[in-house]
């Protein structure tokens, strides 16, 4: 992942005003300080736009203790149910110390986290400290463990007698409990609903829950105190989650959690089929493109007037450039997606090759990022392109037999920005206005929504366009 400074995650993965992001940069300046007087790792993370999950923007490690993490992890996301005690700092502005979290890296960490707070005390992000205790839970004794874990269980069912469980109701997932019999002990509401809606009304306390769901026997037979496995039943998809609590080597109940995924895997198998429909479509135009240019290659072999033949060249340089998106979709993985730097590299050597048979020496550089963008935008770029480098190779190099004709791109502050520069004759803004500039001024002002420039530099030509581009998160 390329690494972006903390300005740069706070603008592309947040809503915080400038003031905000100098105030989440100052306190990132002091981490490392931080980091060696706690001897901790120290992080600071920021909501992210849709207020969701946060993102890690800036990090430190300690100098006096080994560090948690063998990686950096600025500019990725943290999700709420490994480290809850982030977003329930960022939601609610309050402390919370020596709360255990999950990595990353899937360590098992001692977070403690404080918000940061901006303008009208609203908080903007949190700064967080984390030690590493994951060999001091491994050294931790099973039997306490487990201990812990029947104390837990017996809470939970003097909770039921009193008719306030202690495991919250609200509970997505449908949990039962199971004695050593595979007796239903107790169930939630989730439990409930999932039993009326597969008609197993029997399924009650005091019944075994093989009886209402038989493939869970597989699960049961499994001598691991913990197993998660993905299971079809009754024309359903679920996680099933076996928690087994043991003491003593004596069973004291088991645990079991199901997850519906059957929606999930249902939209899976959705875009599974769209994909391929989708890469079948985009197939069959890159063959229709092909079979137009092959015509029109076809007709320049019978014969065209002199005067027709640059339009003719021009129109098949406008097809093949438009072909090179889809090539391009089709021998990645990606469905609908393309690389900006391999398709202007496409295009620009198709032109530049076309410029041999007329005896000039045309050399092409490109410089920029990996960057992808939807099809239907690579579309219009890619007829930009063309139009910009053919008109280098058409009218640059003149009256020269050698040039060079240089493509760079970048993206910066939600916009993409290309410019096409040579070392030619240089262009006059008194030239008469040509079919492929106002291809170009037409794709970026009304497909790309962008602008588009083209000056006189002090050795040659500077075309540049600009559109505005929102690049998805990683």
């Amino acid at each position: 992942m390329p690494n972006f400074s903390v300005e740069e995650l706070c603008t592309l993965h947040t809503s915080l005003s400038k003031m905000d992001v100098e105030r989440i940069k100052e306190v990132s300046a002091n981490l490392s300080l931080i980091a060696d007087l706690n001897q901790a790792n120290v992080f600071v993370d920021c909501p992210t736009k849709e207020g969701k999950h946060a993102i890690v923007v800036a990090e430190a490690a300690p100098n006096t203790a080994k560090s948690v993490y063998q990686k950096p992890v600025a500019g990725k996301f943290a999700y709420e149910a490994f480290e809850p005690a982030v977003l329930y700092t960022l939601r609610t502005g309050k402390n919370m110390f020596l709360n255990r979290a999950l990595t990353q890296e899937g360590k098992t960490v001692e977070q403690s986290v404080v918000p940061i707070k901006g303008s009208e005390d609203r908080v903007i992000g949190a700064l967080i400290m984390e030690k590493d205790i994951s060999e001091k839970l491994q050294r931790q004794l099973k039997l306490e463990a487990l201990s812990e874990a029947t104390e837990t269980l017996s809470g939970i069912l003097i909770g039921m007698a009193e008719d306030r469980p202690i495991i919250p109701e609200v509970i997505e997932e449908s949990l039962f409990f199971i004695d050593h019999e595979n007796k239903v002990v107790y169930n939630n509401p989730s439990a409930t609903n999932l039993i009326h809606e597969i008609g197993k009304e029997n399924c009650r306390p005091g019944v075994p829950l093989i009886d209402c769901f038989p493939c869970i026997q597989e699960i049961l037979n499994e001598p691991e105190e913990l197993l998660v496995k993905e299971m079809k039943m009754m024309n359903k998809v679920f996680r099933v989650k076996k928690i087994s609590l043991d003491l003593a080597g004596k069973s004291d109940g088991t645990f079991i959690i199901l997850k519906d995924l059957t929606e999930l895997r249902e939209k899976e198998r959705e875009i599974a089929v769209k994909s391929v429909a989708i890469r079948e479509i985009h197939h069959r135009v890159k063959n229709n493109l092909q079979t137009v240019a092959s015509l029109l290659r076809l007709q320049m072999r019978r014969g065209v007037p002199e005067e027709s033949k640059v339009h003719f060249v021009e129109s098949l340089n406008r097809i093949s450039s438009i072909a090179s998106v889809y090539e391009i979709i089709l021998s990645s993985s990606s469905v609908d997606e393309v690389d900006i730097y391999s398709l202007i590299e496409k295009v620009g050597n198709m032109l530049v090759h076309e410029a041999k048979h007329e005896q000039k020496k045309i050399h092409i550089q490109y410089r920029g990022p990996k960057l992808l963008i939807d099809s239907e935008k690579a579309v219009s770029l890619s007829l930009v392109i063309n139009e910009l480098i053919q008109n280098c190779v058409k009218h640059a190099f003149k009256h020269m037999h050698e040039g060079i004709v240089e493509v760079c791109f970048e993206y910066s502050n939600d916009e993409i920005k290309v410019e096409v520069i040579d070392n030619g004759e240089g262009y006059s803004p008194e030239a008469k206005p040509s079919l492929g500039l106002d291809i170009v001024k037409m794709m970026i002002e009304h497909d790309l929504s962008g602008h588009f420039l083209i000056e006189r530099a002090e050795t040659g030509t500077i075309a540049a366009v600009q559109f505005p581009f929102e690049r998805k998160a990683e």
